[in-house]
């Protein structure tokens, strides 16, 4: 992909050249080329040519989408073209600027819009010639994060929740003048779409995401964004089971690992265990207490999920792709505990515990959390019960899902049940049976709704 879009850009570059134009590729790709990360669409600025002039030269080459109506970006393929453009503040929030394109301003000036510094160097496709008015690549090579104008930074506030998930996939320190402001910026005006738009990055893209949580508290994000996990700063616990201290320190450690061990799920999954990670001890901080002189934490599976569900609610995070995100971090958090609990009763625990906790949550994502959750420590511990945990899931075959009901609605119809409130009683009923393992065929299922209407 990198090389095709290199390709594509040299291809439209020349187009504008021709027309007495210059076309530069600029942000992420080129930070990205730098640091030799593949990329997957490309931006290029064109100087030179009018705005008229620029969409009818794209069209020479292929199919363009324009995009936006105060100003145009042409989508041509993976690529996006437009003009330079300077930008004014006309009121809070990210819909609050004058946009204006301007093909005869400087490179210079067009970059100093860019909110750091790594991400205003200019790369000519043509010359290979990087452009680089703030000394980007400087930073880049002392993985360094600072703004391009401190002045003008704070008119976009995303750009602080951008610093975090910049800083954790780069694995960039942050300049001290640039968290200082930072600091300053209030993050009340962002929309929730945009905020989760950042944290998916961090959570997602981010080898290391515990890196933006840490600057998240320190440049006190994480109480404007996610107050439901300041209490767990100074949350204890037993310091023979988390050797490595408070429940903040766990949680980080826990969203890394979790992180690190589930590079094959889809976008949708993964989401879902980080945001279980970052959710999954949210209920300890009220719940902790010295009982029998250990700090202990009954029931904070289940205490967790009324703070798990506001955060959720904050960022306005419900489905993924189709995917019922927002259910299955909840199941996560209510029952992370669940595959240790089991393993410790497996000589005793019922195949109908596995499937009813099927219901609830996917096991399949419950065990890489567990794993995560459980290496997520100071320390070595044994972490086999989740294998045995999902072994048992899967011979079951209710590693995604519960099994489907074998009795049905038309089933009772044939038997003469009307339809209304009794139907479903019956219907569950026979379906807890099957739960237990006593119902497993049609015929049995119809015996037991037979006794059931008598």
């Amino acid at each position: 992909m990198q090389v095709n879009l290199e390709q594509d850009a040299r291809r439209v570059a020349l187009a504008i050249r021709d027309a007495g134009g210059r076309a530069l590729c600029v942000g992420g790709f080129v930070r990205d080329r730098l640091l030799n990360h593949p990329s997957s669409d490309l931006d290029l600025e064109v100087f030179g040519i009018p705005e008229g002039q620029l969409r009818a030269l794209l069209t020479t080459l292929g199919r363009v989408e324009p995009v936006g109506q105060a100003f145009p970006v042409y989508k041509l393929g993976h690529l996006d073209v437009a003009l330079p453009r300077r930008e004014s503040k006309s009121g809070r929030g990210h819909k609050g600027f004058i946009v204006e394109g301007d093909p005869s301003m400087p490179f210079e000036e067009a970059a100093r819009r860019r909110d750091f510094t790594i991400n205003a160097i200019g790369w000519d496709p043509l010359l290979d010639e990087y452009l680089d008015p703030f000394d980007g690549r400087a930073d880049l090579a002392r993985r360094l994060l600072r703004v391009v104008d401190p002045v003008t930074f704070g008119d976009d506030s995303l750009r602080v929740l951008r610093a975090l998930q910049f800083a954790a996939r780069f694995e960039l320190t942050i300049d001290p003048a640039t968290a200082n402001i930072c600091r300053d910026i209030p993050l009340d005006d962002l929309p929730a779409e945009r905020i989760w738009g950042e944290f998916e990055k961090l959570l997602l893209k981010a080898h290391r995401p515990s890196i933006g949580f840490a600057l998240a508290r320190d440049l006190g994000v994480v109480e404007q964004i996610l107050p439901e996990m300041v209490p767990l700063y100074d949350c204890p616990q037993d310091a023979e089971w988390h050797p490595e201290g408070n429940v903040w320190t766990h949680t980080l450690m826990v969203i890394d690992e979790a992180r690190t061990r589930n590079d094959d799920l889809d976008r949708a999954r993964l989401a879902t265990v980080m945001l279980g990670a970052v959710c999954h001890d949210l209920g300890k901080p009220a719940t902790t207490a010295m009982i029998d002189g250990r700090v202990r934490s009954p029931n904070h599976e289940a205490e967790g999920v009324a703070p798990a569900t506001r955060m959720l609610d904050r960022l306005n995070v419900h489905t993924l792709d189709g995917f019922d995100l927002r259910a299955q971090v909840l199941g996560l958090v209510a029952e992370h505990l669940r595959p240790s609990a089991f393993y410790k009763q497996k000589d005793t625990v019922k195949d109908g515990a596995f499937r009813r906790l099927a219901q609830k949550v996917d096991m399949e994502l419950l065990v890489r959390f567990a794993r995560a959750d459980c290496h997520g420590r100071a320390g070595i511990f044994d972490c086999s019960a989740m294998d045995w945990f999902i072994e048992r899931a899967r011979s079951l075959g209710v590693e995604h899902k519960p099994p489907a009901p074998i009795l049905m609605g038309r089933h009772l119809l044939a038997l003469g049940v009307a339809p209304g409130p009794r139907m479903g009683e019956i219907l569950r009923a026979v379906y807890e049976l099957q739960l237990d393992g006593v119902v497993t065929t049609l015929d049995e299922a119809r015996a037991r709704a037979n006794k059931l209407t008598l």
